[in-house]
């Protein structure tokens, strides 16, 4: 056998292990099912008009007109031209998914440990580890794709880093270059501006180390080479990058206009959300011991209690028949915490925490105190408006570029859910190594089950006494349910604490027993890496179960084709005229895309102007508004409860003439004119507009004037209109500067925003052709930049490949 390939099979046998691990936990996909995604089914509701449109014409589209009246698809599946890093990265996720998630989480720490030299067995740990956080598992489990992809690619990020300020420069740069633009392409600027944090972070303990080790040259060589790493996987990026920051600029990240709120209260300004809407998932500071005993807040919102509950047995008690209580039972409200709704606990694990805990007193130098200090800062931030750190968090907000463009602010947790499980595989590569006497070992032991096992004796003994096992939303159901069952919950509450409490004990003083062994000499290296595996198997994959499972699975038709046409669908979808619809019965709130052109949908990131219109008029039925969105049809419900489509006959149709324009002097003023405004005759513009002087002082208009739709398509509307004299047209579609461009008669032709966020331009007298088309010069411009960041790439590649087998050759 070559020694080149015996070198690399240990890494290729991982490998193929982490693929069978993979398939095994989510072993429904090799019968051809899916797992059931909450988010991906909204997604797939939002996103079926332009795969749609690109099925039968094989033309992609980079405009919607299904969700929110229209907005751009940059943020719903786009795919740019030239987009080669994309193509590499489907390729790395070849399983099943979600399986290809969790492969990817296990090749990337893989190898992260292995760029820190830890050798393979335990870097292979160490990936399990990290892979199979419960957080890292349930954001799969409700669909939050892309947040995954991008936390996956973070620890091949950190690997680039750390070679090129190990002076392995050439492999350091390509590979960073490599690995953040496949941070980029997953498109969850989120996780990867959370990522700049902890590289910050490292950046800083190699400055230090630097400066001791009087290296600085090198330092700044290295803080060189990365820049020009992450150039070029901005380039090859280019396209999705700069359509999303001119998207942002106009969506809800972006600032806005208005000074008030729809009450009429004043308005706090910001350039980006809101303080309470960034912090409206705070994590509580008891939430913290989540991390170690999974169920110390009862859990996820809720929790199956069993039959053998408290609150079984007070639905059974209730003269609830034992079919129905044991349903209830299903969905009972354990969660105790601050948070308004939580999926699962963010469990690290009591293995891994107890290993973090004995590394903290073996490992020195840089790696830990960079790693301490990205989990401190990540777990700080994540409290939110939590008190006493709700500070640090206003700072953030007020001080730190674009941290108030991001939500939920407890997903800055996947930092430490990173950091904890490579500091603890540190512990254990201390344990194994001899720069450390065994006083030294067996010292840090003592202080690790002090630490972690004594918390969990002292919350064993003292629960009643530390904790009311009380939340915030028991004032409703104290109301609803009675006392008694509150009694029962409480009782529910303290048996979860109690089992996962002495659960995490039990783990904790196995892990301690398996390193005494050791250091007693009793079992050797390799079984206590078999011993951890096992361990940390079946702590994680045991919570990770409770909450993604097999009963997560359904058929595939049920993910391809979510959402099924009722009588009131069908009856609709008969009409062949171009409208919208506005649902106010349906429950899921992508449906009616997946139908049709809808005033609602689900996105976390929407047009700010239609956001506002939608908060001011839309979300209290304002007929004006809805009828000039041409809203011709409104499901609502009949007094029986039975969805019925309402035919709405006053909606004002694709376009219109209208007599006079209203012109007022601020946001405030136009937004607040709508709520009265005849939009069939009236059009409401700001003075400033610079459209305003094409208009005409003395508009007439021709009462038998006429336009219509003659082609309706997501990126392209073309109209026929006849007039006798020149008129102001609106047109009831979204407005978007960048990249809607306006043709008569195949003329580029200005044209305006109105009424808030509507088009009108100016229609000579005479029968004319007027076309609109989605045309973003962002498209092209990105697409030429990627292809020649792609081609610098591959040729840099080459050369260092070459460059490195000359060196190895001499």
């Amino acid at each position: 056998m070559p020694v080149s390939f015996k070198k690399f099979l240990p890494h290729i046998l991982v490998l193929v292990g982490f693929v069978i691990i993979s398939l095994a936990y989510f072993s429904p996909v090799l019968q051809g099912k899916s797992i059931y995604q909450s988010d991906i089914v909204h997604y797939i509701g939002m996103s079926k008009q332009q795969k749609d449109f690109k099925e039968a014409t094989g033309e992609e589209t980079y405009w919607t007109n299904s969700a929110f009246g229209g907005m751009p698809t940059y943020q719903l599946g786009a795919h740019y031209p030239n987009n080669f890093i994309k193509k590499l990265d489907l390729t790395l996720r070849f399983l099943p998914r979600p399986a290809d998630y969790l492969f990817l989480y296990f090749l990337g720490f893989y190898i992260l440990l292995l760029v820190l030299k830890v050798d393979f067995k335990l870097a292979a740990l160490g990936a399990l580890a990290f892979g199979f956080s419960t957080y890292l598992i349930i954001i799969l489990g409700v669909g939050h794709n892309s947040k995954a992809h991008a936390i996956a690619y973070m620890p091949l990020v950190l690997s680039g880093i750390v070679l090129t300020f190990r002076k392995r420069y050439i492999f350091g740069f390509l590979l960073t270059s490599l690995a953040l633009a496949l941070e980029l392409v997953a498109n969850h600027p989120q996780m990867t501006y959370y990522l700049m944090f902890l590289v910050v972070i490292l950046g800083v303990a190699y400055l230090i180390d630097a400066y001791r080790k009087q290296e600085l040259p090198h330092f700044f060589k290295a803080v060189g080479i990365l820049l020009l790493a992450v150039v070029l996987a901005v380039g090859m990026n280019a396209t999705g990058l700069m359509a999303t920051q001119e998207y942002a600029k106009e969506s809800t990240r972006g600032q806005s206009e208005l000074t008030i709120n729809p009450d009429g209260s004043p308005k706090e300004i910001t350039t980006g959300l809101d303080r309470d809407y960034i912090t409206e998932y705070s994590y509580g500071i008891l939430e913290t011991f989540n991390l170690y005993i999974p169920r110390f807040l009862g859990g996820g919102s809720h929790e199956d209690v069993g039959k053998d509950s408290e609150s079984y047995q007070f639905f059974l008690k209730q003269g609830v028949p034992p079919l129905d209580a044991r349903e209830y039972a299903k969905q009972t409200p354990t969660y105790w915490g601050k948070q308004t709704i939580v999926e699962a606990p963010a469990y690290i694990g009591a293995v891994v925490i107890f290993l973090f805990v004995f590394a903290l007193f073996l490992v020195k130098g840089r790696l830990k105190w960079w790693l301490v200090g990205g989990s401190l800062l990540s777990l700080i931030l994540s409290y939110g408006d939590s008190q006493p750190f709700k500070f640090i968090t206003d700072f953030f907000i007020d001080y730190v570029p674009l941290y108030n463009k991001f939500r939920a602010v407890s997903s800055t947790q996947v930092i430490l859910e990173l950091c904890i499980p490579v500091l603890a595989i540190f512990g254990l590569v201390k344990l194994f190594n001899n720069f450390n006497k065994e006083e030294e070992k067996l010292k840090a032991l003592k202080f690790a089950v002090m630490i972690t096992a004594g918390l969990a004796v002292v919350f064993l003994l003292f629960k009643s006494s530390l904790f009311n096992f009380v939340g915030g939303s028991d004032g409703f159901y104290r109301q609803n349910y009675g006392q008694q069952f509150m009694d029962a919950l409480i009782a529910d509450r303290k048996a979860f604490f109690t089992q996962d409490t002495l659960r995490t004990l039990v783990l904790v003083l196995l892990s301690a027993g398996t390193i005494y062994l050791f250091l007693k000499k009793k079992i050797s290296e390799t079984k206590v890496i078999m011993a951890f595996a096992i361990l940390i198997l079946i702590d994680l994959v045991g919570v990770d179960r409770r909450y993604v499972n097999n009963d997560s699975f359904v058929p595939s038709i049920r993910m391809n084709k979510p959402y099924q046409a009722t009588e009131v669908d069908k009856a609709i979808m008969q009409d062949p005229g171009h409208f919208r619809v506005f649902d106010l019965v349906s429950r899921a709130p992508a449906k009616a895309s997946y139908f049709y052109n809808s005033l609602t949908g689900y996105h976390a990131a929407k047009l700010k102007r239609y956001d506002e219109l939608y908060d001011f008029y839309i979300s209290k039925n304002n007929i004006n508004v809805l009828n000039m969105l041409n809203t011709k049809y409104i499901i609502a419900e009949d007094e029986e409860g039975n969805p019925f489509p309402y035919t709405n006959p006053d909606a004002n149709g694709n376009a219109w003439f209208v007599e006079n324009i209203k012109f007022v002097n601020s946001a405030n003023e136009e937004m607040l004119a709508l709520d009265s405004l005849d939009t069939k005759r009236v059009a409401v513009m700001i003075t400033d507009n610079e459209y305003a002087s094409f208009l005409k002082d003395d508009m007439m208009i021709d009462t038998t004037a006429t336009i219509a739709v003659e082609t309706y398509q997501p990126s392209y509307i073309k109209y026929k209109s006849n007039s006798a004299v020149d008129g102001f047209v609106v047109f009831s579609e979204i407005y978007y500067k960048d990249g809607w461009n306006a043709y008569i008669d195949g003329q580029l032709t200005p044209h305006s925003r109105v009424n808030y966020l509507l088009r009108g331009m100016n229609v000579p007298a005479g029968k004319h052709d007027i076309e609109f088309k989605f045309e973003p010069q962002v498209i092209k411009t990105g697409g030429n930049i990627a292809l020649a960041s792609s081609i610098v790439f591959v040729l840099l590649l080459l050369g260092g490949l070459f460059y490195n087998f000359k060196k190895d050759k001499d």
